[in-house]
């Protein structure tokens, strides 16, 4: 082959991945754009084109959380997001901090359950400097046993500092309470022994595994151009030799075969605290589940506003909870449903008693057709007024293309909310409350008040 027929070869390879862009979403004017393009290596780049404003935020997310962990490993995710931002072969700790402080910008990462993400906002401008800076992390952690080591004192503390925050610890305990020993159990931070028995070698090996481009999203939003973001996501991965699978594909969206099945249980976690921390809940649905629209606008009806049943019902009428709210967390093949409330230890029976009243009332009468119309107007605009900024943007597109693989418009969005009726929340209602709850207590409680927590559950 002539140098010529190699270059054309070569410049051929490349227009053919140049043209596996697509189209996700077509705004007006380009404005609310979504595009993705699928480089060599299996890399995905989706961006959302923002051109009113004056800033960006890049992102890359990775399918790897804290449920792809043995429980030897637990913490090890967390722990190499926190060693990412240590340093490169071509940047120091110090470099990468100040790159992004030099340009106003910020930065940061965030682990969960099934995935993690870094991210930097910056000026439109800056862009490119939060590439280079954030993909470098990505592709070329030195990941040296001496800032492991640093890092781990940091982490406890962290640890420690979740352990001091009750209203954020119970939540903890709840997923141990629902999943039991199992990675969906375990807490994202690890444990003081699991983080004190991690190596650099396991985490090394923990990085080469999971962080490969086929297991990547990169995103990005804004005041942007897609395709020259994508030829600077591909000049900084092609700097670190990690595209060099050309035949990779990337991999699909997170499956799963773990069920929860904790009825009843009870986990009482006895502290000296002013206040008593209560998650009453039971299982709820997956993140596919196409219900999820409709236990949606009865999660917000229940206990999303401060017109929510629950507010009203424990807060406004009887004063027992400063802080009392339902929420819903849905994973790849399961989910949660729960009830927190803080209120002093001696009204802990009154609050669980009102609250299951709720729930029950709510599995066996539905919710009206008033209180579904505010929830559905209340969710329509809280959905839109979260996605304000880019950087909500850019969380969007990245969790949707490696969560689900596909994009959906804000418009969809509200449809697939507006298109909810009484009877589908009234039947989600039937089949997610009207299951057995389990409940999560950390609090000084007494005895006799302990005795009586299984009486929330019956």
């Amino acid at each position: 082959m002539t140098p010529r027929t190699r270059t054309t070869a070569r410049a051929s390879s490349e227009a053919r991945a140049v043209a596996r862009t697509q189209t996700l979403i077509k705004g007006e004017s380009g404005i609310g754009t979504v595009r993705r393009t699928t480089l060599p290596g299996g890399l995905r780049v989706v961006t959302e084109s923002l051109p009113s404003v004056r800033s960006a935020t890049f992102g890359i997310w990775v399918q790897v959380g804290s449920r792809d962990e043995t429980p030897a490993l637990n913490g090890a995710t967390h722990y190499l997001e926190h060693l990412l931002f240590k340093g490169t072969g071509r940047r120091s700790a110090l470099d990468i901090s100040s790159a992004i402080d030099a340009v106003g910008g910020e930065m940061n990462a965030f682990t969960a359950k099934e995935y993690t993400c870094y991210y930097a906002r910056v000026l439109d401008t800056d862009l490119p400097l939060a590439i280079d800076v954030v993909c470098d992390m990505l592709t070329g952690s030195l990941i040296e046993a001496a800032d492991v080591d640093a890092e781990r004192g940091v982490i406890l503390e962290e640890i420690a500092m979740t352990e001091d925050d009750p209203g954020d610890c119970v939540h903890d305990l709840f997923a141990q309470t629902m999943f039991g020993d199992s990675p969906l159990g375990r807490p994202v931070l690890g444990t003081v022994e699991t983080i004190n028995d991690l190596d650099r070698d396991r985490i090394a090996r923990f990085y080469k595994k999971h962080y490969d481009p086929t297991r990547l999203v990169v995103a990005a939003a804004g005041n942007i151009d897609h395709a020259t973001v994508v030829r600077q996501v591909r000049r900084a991965f092609d700097r670190a030799g990690a595209l060099s699978r050309t035949d990779a594909v990337p991999v699909a969206p997170r499956a799963g075969s773990r069920s929860v099945r904790a009825a009843g249980r009870v986990e009482l976690l006895n502290r000296r605290t002013e206040q008593a921390h209560v998650v009453l809940g039971m299982p709820g649905l997956s993140r596919t589940d196409e219900r999820r629209w409709a236990l949606g606008v009865l999660n917000t009806a229940l206990g999303g506003g401060m017109s929510s049943r629950l507010f009203q019902e424990v807060r406004e009428k009887r004063g027992l909870a400063y802080s009392v709210y339902s929420y819903t967390s849905g994973f790849a093949d399961c989910g949660l449903f729960g009830v927190y409330a803080g209120c002093r230890p001696g009204q802990v029976h009154d609050v669980l008693r009102i609250c299951r009243d709720e729930l029950d009332r709510a599995a066996a009468e539905g919710i009206s057709d008033d209180e579904i119309a505010r929830a559905i107007g209340q969710l329509s605009g809280s959905t839109v007024l979260g996605l304000e900024d880019t950087g909500s943007l850019m969380n969007r597109i990245g969790k949707s293309e490696l969560c689900w693989g596909v994009q959906m418009s804000v418009d969809n969005m509200l449809e697939r909310i507006a298109a909810v009726t009484p009877d589908d929340v009234r039947a989600v209602a039937r089949d997610v409350l009207g299951q057995r709850p389990s409940l999560s207590v950390i609090g000084p409680l007494k005895d006799k008040q302990a005795a009586r927590l299984d009486a929330a559950v019956a």
